[in-house]
């Protein structure tokens, strides 16, 4: 056995979705885009629209008392999986002061940091590709 002879068992791949090429696809025509509107254009899908993951203050809860809560420590704790700016939001209790150090957060998971006792310290997220900065 060499190393360009591995392949993929049978079935574990399966190929695209050839997305306007005739009816056959299944995704023919309008390629999944529906009919006309800003939505179905090229470049209709918010191009400068920052992505926040998600977290909620209930899923801190897994920290010590008086831990650093920062985007690293949430990766390793696999909170969330995707690089890219981190948003928290209320849901959930927290019991244990925390410093919390995220990209943004809602007034009511800001104070519910507070009300455990915690700090909250936002980060500028950087602006996404392709979006002009003055």
């Amino acid at each position: 056995m060499r190393i360009g002879s591995i392949r993929p068992a049978a079935g574990a791949t399966r190929a695209p979705k050839r997305r306007g090429k005739g009816g056959a696809t299944g995704v023919g025509g309008t390629a999944g885009k529906g009919h006309k509107g800003k939505k179905a254009r090229a470049g209709g899908k918010n191009p400068g629209r920052v992505e926040y993951q998600i977290v909620k203050v209930g899923r801190l809860s897994a920290a010590p008392a008086q831990a650093v809560v920062d985007a690293a420590w949430l990766r390793a704790q696999r909170i969330v999986r995707r690089p890219g700016p981190v948003k928290l939001l209320a849901g959930g209790e927290l019991k244990t002061a925390l410093k919390v150090k995220v990209d943004a957060a809602s007034a009511s998971a800001r104070k519910a940091i507070e009300a455990a006792g915690g700090t909250i310290e936002l980060q500028t997220p950087k602006p996404a590709e392709g979006t002009a900065t003055s």
